[in-house]
């Protein structure tokens, strides 16, 4: 069941005085951050379609050889809104129309790349293993439904929007995929969703493939996006590949839930962000479906009828350390930043992870790693 606390950050409000609540913030989440105000027409937009808003500032010292990068990022949690048992055009047509809305509050924040959470256009149906009718969900990344309707909303705002989809190729194949629109409405790229989970109730494997397109980077108008979906979260090699292929700007779209992962959900994309010198933006759904037909966990607890309670809890990290707090647990959110990508070389010129990191001699261990026979020749070194 879904617990009623909205935050972390209200309950440190609610429970600590001014100047403990600033020293915890302070350890928490870094540098105080600046907000951004929010447009009137986005806060019209907030309370006719029920969601919060929030909004922050990343800034960068000022530099005398480089003009300021600035790009406004935005976030999108939400809970889905039709029941699974309804049609699947008419659940997928309800999100669509709540998302649109959000999509529209961003834009009048100026906000020039947008993400939706993993799976958006759907329920994440995938714990259920069964086929019928999930998987009808699946389709075309370069012009679905999902893809046609979201090139509408780039050309009305300028905006590139990352898709997080249950795609189908045109082999019958299944992907977890997240499609890059540009701010012209044309398909940039889409990048495969790299690991699949096999823990609990996330046994992926039943409906797609493990990922085929690498670590790509995308270049926009707005600077250098990847993104890292999902489980690729807990592998930092993953992480480590998209800064070395010259990410700026990481998402990590997810779909998990809180007896599972919130304890580290705060932790693992802000130390991408710290080890890699990028910003990194997870988005996780909200939220709590019920499906018709129970299923098991195979840990022999009796059947049930949800995956458990997304708790949202989205936010920003920058390489720095400093980091937004988290949208609402239990409501549909829009988080917005303002950031300037000239943080990245700027933390990375003091750290110099990148410097000093030794690519040469990962490579080769890993090859090492990565023979047949590597454990037999370690369990055989140390005897």
């Amino acid at each position: 069941m879904a617990s009623d606390t909205h935050s972390l950050e209200r309950i440190l409000e609610d429970n600590l005085q001014e100047k403990d609540l600033e020293e915890v913030k302070r350890i928490l989440y870094g540098k105080k951050l600046k907000e951004l105000e929010i447009n009137s027409k986005a806060l019209i937009i907030k309370e006719k379609k029920d969601f919060d808003i929030q909004s922050y500032v990343f800034e960068a010292k000022e530099e005398q050889l480089r003009p300021k990068r600035i790009v406004r990022v935005g976030l999108i949690q939400n809970k889905i809104v039709l029941p699974t048992t309804e049609s699947l055009a008419n659940q997928r047509d309800a999100i669509h129309s709540k998302i649109e809305g959000m999509v529209d509050a961003a834009g009048a924040c100026g906000v020039n790349i947008v993400c939706f959470q993993e799976a958006w256009p759907m329920p994440f149906a995938f714990c259920t293993r069964e086929k019928l009718p999930w998987c009808e969900f699946a389709e075309s990344a370069e012009n679905g439904p999902t893809t046609n309707f979201v090139k509408t909303l780039c050309k009305r705002h300028n905006m590139v929007i990352v898709s997080p989809i249950l795609e189908r190729d045109e082999n019958d194949v299944i992907w977890n995929t997240a499609v890059v629109i540009d701010n012209h409405g044309n398909v940039l790229g889409k990048h495969r969703k790299n690991h699949i989970p096999r823990i609990g109730d996330f046994n992926e494997s039943t409906y797609y493939m493990e990922g085929n397109t690498g670590h790509p980077v995308f270049e926009t108008e707005f600077g250098r996006i990847a993104i890292n979906i999902c489980y690729g979260r807990h592998h930092p090699l993953n992480w480590m590949m998209f800064g070395i292929n010259g990410a700026e700007i990481v998402f990590n779209p997810s779909a998990t839930v809180g007896d599972l992962s919130e304890p580290i959900w705060g932790i693992e994309a802000r130390c991408a962000a710290v080890a890699n010198h990028y910003f990194t933006c997870a988005i996780n759904r909200v939220g709590t479906e019920i499906y018709p037909s129970p299923f098991t966990s195979g840990n022999g607890l009796p059947a049930h009828n949800d995956l458990g309670h997304f708790y949202g809890s989205t936010y920003i990290a920058a390489p720095d350390g400093s980091r937004t707090p988290g949208l609402s647990r239990v409501k549909d959110g829009l988080l917005i930043a303002e950031l300037d990508l000239n943080l990245n070389r700027q933390v990375s010129d003091i750290w110099c992870f990148k410097m000093t990191q030794r690519l040469p001699m990962y490579a080769e261990a890993l090859t090492k790693a990565s023979e047949s026979d590597y454990k037999q020749q370690i369990i055989r070194s140390h005897k």
